[in-house]
């Protein structure tokens, strides 16, 4: 067999051969599989740090209520009374007030344990 290096050189220049482009494809996919993971871990960590925080507006909102009434004579606060009070803009998505002012995470909510 006989053939020119020259031809060699000139066909092998043309393109990729299948073996790099599947290199190519699946280093694409390690790194967006490694994407994913980073970007899951995030959004976890978000959506704890809003539960925290939430807690922590209910609980300030519900005793400042307590502090707001003449010793306690006006029953338990709710979520709605607390909102009409002023003390929370509107009402929560992920706790509930419960008995004796008890903050208390939504059934099948984001925060329940």
């Amino acid at each position: 067999m006989n053939i020119n290096k020259e031809t060699m050189q000139a066909r092998r220049d043309k393109g990729f051969t299948l073996v790099e482009l599947l290199i190519v494809v699946v280093i694409l996919g390690i790194l967006a599989t490694v994407t994913v993971f980073a970007v899951r871990g995030i959004t976890d960590k978000g959506q704890e740090s809003a539960c925290d925080t939430d807690k922590r507006v209910m609980e300030t909102a519900v005793e400042t209520w307590y502090a707001d009434q003449s010793a306690g004579t006006a029953g338990d606060p709710t979520e709605a009374g607390l909102v009409t009070a002023q003390f929370l803009r509107a009402e929560s998505t992920l706790y509930d007030v419960g008995t004796a002012g008890a903050v208390e995470p939504q059934v099948g909510g984001a925060c329940a344990a």
